[in-house]
């Protein structure tokens, strides 16, 4: 029988509150409580504990003292029997990391709501999940959808569960209120689209691309991790993208607009949804299972230092738009405008040559995490980048024997996910190496080490492909070097490097004219006149203050890249191609 039970009951919908009573049986020792600061899969201290209430303990009717020792643990009197805690959760995180209630839906992630017994971490639990109580709102359709294991609960029903340990317990999301069921199968295991929110869509649509998408994954690794079903828990907005992997599940936010409406062309936002399906199942097998040994367990008490994260989400989103491609939901037109947005993205921003793969995995904790006005001067995307880079390697591979990355991850999960071993910081590298029997040293020093690029135009040129700039002839060929704020004459970041920066601009400063002429939102135009070298005269607010700075404008740099069939593209690279799409 479990010693540690936990209650939770979405106890008021209109303030936002979840009431959890944890139930502990003692032999008269004092109880150790904690709370994780962060949530597996997205590495970032978040203090969950801030939205903790008043926690209170009692044992045979008579209250214990609970004494806080830190900003997440709780120390409680000893007692002989049952000790019951009693807190509130604040919930109105419309993230998929946190826990959000209103009359409309309740959402929660274990972390963000459920103490830890110390000592007890591996011992089995129970929780029950309570119906909401509030009288004022009509819940009498309200059912939950949730991987956690049943213990006496219906089937999308309230009522009771059990998991083996408390890391089991905060990997299985909870979502509760009215939704639709989209059922679909994969490997014999039960799938369904959780759809909370207002929609209408092609359910049949989804359905089958999703499962296309599912078991050309499965397929990829040669068998689906052990699970009774799996489930996407999807919260519907007006506008919204977004997503975070469990062991058994996933939690996404998306457009309204974004999901399918009638068969035919996958538009770009459904295409960018199923890229989000494909991303967090693909999880399911990379950093679910094949993880960092630093994550063997998950400390959650503070930040766990990889340089391995480019390999756990980078690797995830090369594979996720290739198996959009590879499962034939996109065509491979499709899969190249995907393909060669990454790549604008990346060569757009500088910080791609003034920080590594492996820095920007090790520093996701307090860079990634927390942009600012200086991160595209200074922070390389670990998933973007990380892409290209997988990407490379794995036409590398192609090219120059005969392994694969698909080779390499199956060994991946062979070596490590199959058998819940973790990945030492230099396992990723020696698994290629051995697969592969190439000596790629100098390939990881370079891409991952280092700041290098890979030589993608090469690379493409392999599989019958040509990388070249986009051709935008009504733009404007200089540039002031600034980003402005999204419908505003706000600086957001000053190109590093840049005329700009050489002439004193700053983030922040607001333009009000070039030349005489107000800018509004009219900088494009204003420079068109004007040819690289010329200087202009800028007005600008700093803070308060009227300042001008003189300005001699830049080329502007490409910001956008295509990618079309090479002209001399010869029959061995169009064989490559088809190879490596796996184009039917």
């Amino acid at each position: 029988m479990s010693t540690v039970h936990y209650d939770i009951t979405p106890a008021s919908l209109g303030g936002h509150r979840f009431d959890v009573r944890l139930t502990v049986q003692t032999d008269g020792e004092g109880l150790d409580l904690t709370l994780p600061t962060w949530i597996p899969g997205s590495y970032l201290v978040r203090d969950f504990s801030k939205h903790l209430g008043r926690v209170t303990a009692h044992c045979s009717g008579r209250a214990l003292r609970v004494r806080k020792h830190d900003k997440r643990r709780w120390r409680v009197e000893p007692c002989d029997g049952e000790v019951v805690i009693e807190y509130e959760v604040y919930a109105h995180d419309l993230s998929v990391r946190g826990a959000h209630l209103d009359s409309t839906h309740g959402f929660f992630n274990g972390s963000s709501v459920f103490l830890e017994v110390e000592g007890r971490e591996e011992q089995p639990l129970t929780v029950t999940i309570h119906a909401p109580t509030d009288e004022h709102v009509s819940v009498k359709d309200w059912r939950v959808a949730t991987t956690l294991p049943r213990d006496g609960a219906s089937e999308w029903g309230f009522g009771r569960f059990r998991v083996s340990n408390y890391a089991e317990l905060i990997d299985h999301p909870v979502e509760m209120g009215r939704f639709d069921l989209v059922p679909f199968e994969v490997a014999g295991v039960p799938h369904y689209f959780v759809l909370s929110g207002r929609h209408h869509c092609d359910t049949a649509r989804l359905a089958d691309d999703a499962a296309r998408i599912c078991r050309t994954q499965v397929d990829l690794f040669g068998e689906l991790p052990s699970m009774e079903r799996y489930l996407f828990l999807t919260r519907v907005e007006g506008s919204g993208y977004g997503g975070l992997e469990h062991r058994a599940s996933s939690a996404l936010v998306c457009a309204r607009d974004a999901l399918p409406k009638h068969s035919g062309h996958a538009d770009k936002k459904y295409r960018q949804f199923l890229g989000l399906v494909s991303h967090e199942y693909f999880h399911l097998w990379n950093v679910k299972r094949i993880k960092p040994a630093v994550f063997t367990p998950y400390a959650l008490e503070g930040e766990s230092y990889t340089e391995l994260l480019w390999v756990f989400e980078g690797v995830t989103s090369y594979y996720d738009d290739l198996a959009l491609v590879r499962s034939g939901v996109i065509d491979e037109k499709a899969y190249a405008e995907l393909l060669s947005n990454t790549i604008s993205r990346v060569r757009a921003s500088v910080g791609h040559r003034h920080q590594s793969l492996a820095e920007s995995s090790f520093d996701a904790w307090v860079k990634f995490y927390k942009p600012d006005e200086n991160t595209p001067n200074a922070v390389v995307s670990y998933y973007a980048k990380g892409a290209l880079v997988a990407m490379a390697l794995d036409l590398t591979l192609r090219e120059r024997g005969d392994a694969t990355l698909d080779d390499v991850m199956r060994a991946m999960w062979s070596h490590y996910g199959s058998r819940d071993v973790g990945v030492p910081e230099d396992g990723f590298e020696e698994v290629v190496e051995q697969v592969s029997g190439l000596h790629l040293r100098p390939f990881f020093d370079a891409m991952v080490r280092d700041t290098q690029a890979p030589d993608l135009e090469a690379l493409l040129e392999s599989v019958g492909w040509q990388l070249m700039p986009a051709s935008e002839p009504a733009a404007p060929i200089t540039s002031l070097g600034v980003t402005l704020a999204a419908g505003s004459s706000e600086i957001k970041t000053v190109r590093r490097g840049s005329c700009a920066e050489r002439a004193g601009l700053a983030a922040g400063d607001t333009l009000i004219a070039i030349n005489g002429l107000r800018v509004a939102d009219k900088v494009a135009a204003l420079l068109k006149p004007y040819s690289v070298g010329d200087r202009v005269r800028v007005h600008l607010f700093r803070r308060d203050e009227l300042i001008e700075f003189d300005v001699v404008l830049e080329k502007r740099p490409a910001t956008r890249w295509v990618i079309a069939d090479a002209p001399q593209a010869d029959d061995r690279a169009l064989a490559s191609r088809a190879l490596w799409l796996q184009l039917h």
